[in-house]
């Protein structure tokens, strides 16, 4: 499964199961499909009417019928709900979320590994946050009950996921520790028993391959001492100009004169550490070029994981007019992406996109009602009676103090829930938009004629292995 190029997970439904299916489909090629939000982002789908009806299709392969029927009545909207309403909400992840929230977390990562995978006997990896842990191991369950090749995982030390990859294969139980802020043990414990859940046997399944994302060889080999032999089948070691969540400077915090994180030597990887590991590794950051994977192989690296090459595609999720905007503003070298060390709630720094009439603008977020009612990244925390709670620094700010939360953490933090599901033309009316991306975008002009030009992901594909005739 070592292929050369890994197509990224770049956001929710920005590398959706067709961009994952597309890359997948060429032999050099891993697809990734992102399993973010998965079930919220179906239930979107489908109020929106199943454009083409492949969600329905793949709904129709789901191995329990009744969970199918029971999503498909609640969400499913033949031609779509009417501009400008609302979306049904779907329940909120607790740490003992609903049956109705697990079948549709389960269904829905199924579902989308199903498409991704459909028509083709390429490879197909699913990305996941460790940050998210509250819905893993539902979303995990149904990757897995899909097919799914690969799982890769950024935005933590995802120590606990081969454990549970290699319980799922088995359609046996798997527990996780999710951290819980002020409790005395740190963390509760969560299960979830796929076979007493559906209420049936089930069959032994394909244990997939982990990948974890990780910033530096330091990681990799803490990973590696801390994990028995062939829990990881790989590293994408992540340079700090990736698009999405960076992890932080190592050392003390240093911001440079714009505000931006500086990064040192100490955050560059030791490529011969990482060979030393003896486990394949990928690199992703300001790679995504011909000479940046030859480049790549020798330092020892199997290949690249790019993203942001792939997001700009015409293939993304992404909304039609922002994606031509930053291709255009990109191809004449304006497209501006800072490294917010605050905007994500999850509290890693964040890379986004500087463009108008998004969230990037202060004065446009400012101007928004602060909800929080996805709530994706609230992260428990105990209270004064021992009851456990959720809080999100993006939450209405009164909300948040009442919790016990810092108001230094609401100052600049942006709702990535809503603003990254309004990126791909899913969120509420009113909502803006919010988009990441990383620094590097010379290969707009390497793959577009003019900055009105556009280019498919077989186009970047071709690009990335010196088969471009642009």
């Amino acid at each position: 499964m070592n292929r050369p190029i890994i197509q990224a997970g770049m956001g929710p439904y920005v590398s959706s199961p067709f961009l994952a299916n597309k890359c997948a489909s060429q032999e050099e090629v891993q697809g990734t499909v992102s399993g973010v939000a998965a079930g919220p982002i179906l239930s979107r789908l489908l109020q929106r009417g199943d454009l083409g009806g492949h969600f329905r299709r793949a709904l129709s392969r789901f191995p329990f019928s009744g969970v199918a029927e029971r999503i498909l009545q609640k969400y499913f909207v033949d031609g779509g709900i009417p501009s400008g309403q609302k979306f049904k909400p779907v329940p909120i992840f607790s740490l003992h979320p609903s049956q109705e929230l697990i079948e549709l977390s389960v269904a829905a990562t199924f579902a989308f590994v199903f498409l991704a995978k459909e028509g083709h006997g390429g490879i197909v990896s699913m990305n996941l946050l460790e940050k998210m842990q509250r819905m893993l191991m539902p979303e995990i369950f149904g990757a897995v009950l899909g097919g799914v090749d690969v799982v890769t995982m950024g935005a933590g030390i995802p120590l606990q996921i081969p454990a549970v990859l290699d319980a799922f294969a088995q359609g046996k139980a798997s527990s996780y520790r999710v951290a819980v802020l002020g409790s005395k043990e740190g963390s509760e414990t969560i299960c979830f028993d796929p076979q007493t859940f559906f209420g049936r046997n089930l069959p032994v399944l394909k244990r997939p391959e982990f990948l974890p994302i990780v910033s530096s060889d330091v990681l990799a080999s803490i990973m590696v001492s801390r994990l028995p032999s062939g829990a990881i089948q790989g590293f994408v070691i992540e340079k700090h100009i990736a698009g999405g969540h960076n992890a932080p400077p190592r050392g003390k915090l240093t911001l440079s004169e714009t505000g931006e994180p500086v990064y040192g030597a100490r955050d560059e990887a030791d490529f011969k550490k990482l060979q030393n590991l003896g486990i394949p590794f990928w690199l992703a950051g300001g790679r995504a070029s011909p000479e940046g994977l030859a480049e790549a192989r020798t330092l020892g690296a199997t290949g690249i994981q790019a993203g942001g090459l792939f997001a700009l595609s015409n293939d993304s999720g992404w909304d039609h007019f922002y994606r031509w905007k930053m291709r255009f503003l990109g191809y004449h070298g304006k497209l501006a992406v800072r490294t917010e060390p605050c905007a994500s709630p999850a509290g890693f720094p964040f890379k986004v996109a500087q463009l108008a009439d998004t969230q990037s603008d202060r004065a446009v977020y400012e101007a928004r009602e602060r909800v929080c009612d996805l709530c994706a990244l609230a992260v428990p925390y105990q209270k004064e009676n021992g009851d456990i709670g959720f809080r999100c620094p993006g939450e209405p700010t009164p909300e948040y103090l009442r919790k016990g939360g810092n108001i230094e953490d609401t100052e600049s933090v942006r709702c990535l829930c809503n603003g990254l599901l309004s990126a791909v033309g899913l969120g509420n009316p009113g909502e803006r938009p919010l988009f990441t991306l990383g620094d590097d975008v010379s290969f707009l002009r390497r793959l577009m004629k003019s900055p009105t030009d556009s280019y498919t992901a077989d186009d970047a594909i071709a690009y990335l292995l010196g088969k471009s005739e642009t």
